[in-house]
């Protein structure tokens, strides 16, 4: 059955006290719209349309890696069954197809949820989705008859008092048959409290008509929970970091406090993997068996293989790092580095789009960038790669067992063949033969009689 989804993300968000859509609000590392947008991109035979208002050049600039996304433009915001009604003409409609309206700021909606609604709706049934909570205030009620049936949806500002008791809320998710949809959007009105055109009112259209409500009713009101302001952001952001600890903690990740953990991502880890407070995971990430992760560290679209140990207060981007390596603590791993096995790099060591062979240590103080280094290379303290000439970046290429005093320069391009020794305090601006001594020095000079300057009291 063709399904149509449209997602209603054109509300301007005005208690969210900022200059940004709504719905590019971050849960998790992204936009609560992509979570919706991705969820409903991964039903079987369907289209996506989503409905858009207020910043909706920042929206769609957002989602532009996604052409298959359908935009419509809401003009004015006249209440959902008008925003619906804007799609529509966008919409293939047939006898088969149904249209399922998701929230752009629900954004941990299910996609086993809507499919069961999809799957229970049909050219003569409209699915509902349902939620009972003790907390109904300001939401849009469920009413059912004697034979338990729903009749209709009441918005809470037009509920009366005994309505306002009913703890079955609308979702705002239903699944509806597409030609009926057209059919009702059409005969909507406005004459309610708020002088808006209420999707929720083909409800009752739907029952003068005969067509069967199925509700589908859940408890979980996380997975319903919409977005108005800061306060609730921050509370669903809680919920969903301890979803996403809870994974790691039954694929038997050791995590020390559940709730100085945040991934904004996708995280695969091995057996025995243990994670320390205030770590940060972004992107993809992938930690083999025996990896340690220390306080304080972030991690993003990173591969670390095993047994290998991230120190304290370390920041890890883009990079690849092999079994028993050690990194940090307050090291530095740019985009591009990738560490071979048994690699050591220390305390306030910057490594950028530089690949280091196996058992190659920097322990302290250095920066290497744009280098290829071998095996068994040794960066000593304040060692600098000048890889950048004002226009373009150079690579060097350092041999086997190299050895690379304290405070060295190498200006790039250049070649350090293997078994070569750079000698402490050298600048080395050309290529440096096997086994060679390089030291690049300026001849010291002490001078007699010389005086520290001094201030002018005037």
């Amino acid at each position: 059955m063709p399904t149509h989804v449209v997602i209603l993300a054109a509300g301007k968000g005005t208690r969210m006290n900022s200059d940004y859509p709504k719905v590019l609000h971050e849960l998790g590392g992204k936009p609560m719209l992509e979570h919706v947008v991705e969820t409903a991109s991964s039903l079987d035979n369907s289209s996506v349309h989503v409905v858009i208002g207020q910043g909706s050049d920042q929206v769609v600039q957002h989602f532009s890696d996604k052409p298959s996304l359908l935009w419509v433009t809401q003009e004015q915001q006249l209440g959902t069954g008008h925003a619906v009604a804007q799609a529509i003409p966008g919409i293939e409609i047939s006898a088969d197809s149904i249209v399922l309206v998701l929230c752009g700021d629900v954004p941990l909606i299910k996609k086993g949820t809507i499919e069961e609604l999809t799957r229970n709706a049909s050219p003569t049934t409209l699915a509902l989705l349902t939620l009972i909570t003790e907390t109904p205030q300001g939401l849009g009620r469920i009413v059912r008859d004697e034979k338990d049936s729903v009749i209709a949806i009441v918005e809470d500002k037009d509920a009366d008092n005994q309505q306002r008791t009913i703890k079955e809320i609308n979702s705002g998710i239903m699944a509806i048959p597409s030609i009926k949809l057209k059919e009702w959007l059409a005969k909507l009105e406005n004459s309610n409290s708020q002088g808006e055109y209420y999707l929720t009112d083909v409800i009752a259209m739907a029952v003068k008509d005969g067509c069967e409500i199925y509700t589908k009713t859940i408890t979980d009101e996380f997975e319903v929970q919409g977005v108005n302001d800061k306060k609730q952001l921050a509370r669903l952001e809680r919920h969903y970091q301890m979803m996403k600890i809870d994974q790691l903690l039954a694929a038997g990740v050791t995590v020390l406090d559940p709730a100085r953990v945040d991934i904004r991502g996708d995280v695969h880890c091995g057996k025995d993997v243990t994670v320390d407070i205030n770590v940060i995971f972004e992107g993809t990430v992938t930690l083999g068996d025996g990896v340690v992760i220390g306080p304080n560290v972030v991690i993003k679209n990173t591969v670390i293989k095993n047994n290998s140990t991230i120190l304290a207060n370390s920041i890890i981007e883009d990079s690849e790092i092999g079994s028993e390596c050690s990194v940090g603590p307050f090291a530095r791993l740019r985009p591009g580095t990738h560490l071979d096995d048994a690699v050591k790099v220390g305390n306030f060591v910057e490594i950028k789009n530089s690949n280091l062979g196996k058992g190659s240590k920097a322990n302290h103080f250095s920066y290497i960038g744009d280098a290829d280094l071998g095996e068994g290379v040794n960066v000593g303290a304040g060692t600098i790669f000048c890889n950048y000439d004002g226009a373009y970046k150079h690579r060097s290429v350092i041999g086997n067992n190299v050895f690379i005093g304290s405070n060295s320069t190498l200006v790039s391009p250049v070649n350090v063949a293997a078994g070569a020794f750079v000698a402490a305090g050298s600048t080395i601006n050309s290529d440096v033969q096997e086994n060679e001594l390089a030291i690049g020095r300026g001849k010291q000079r002490n001078i007699s009689g010389w005086k520290r300057p001094t201030k002018n009291k005037d």
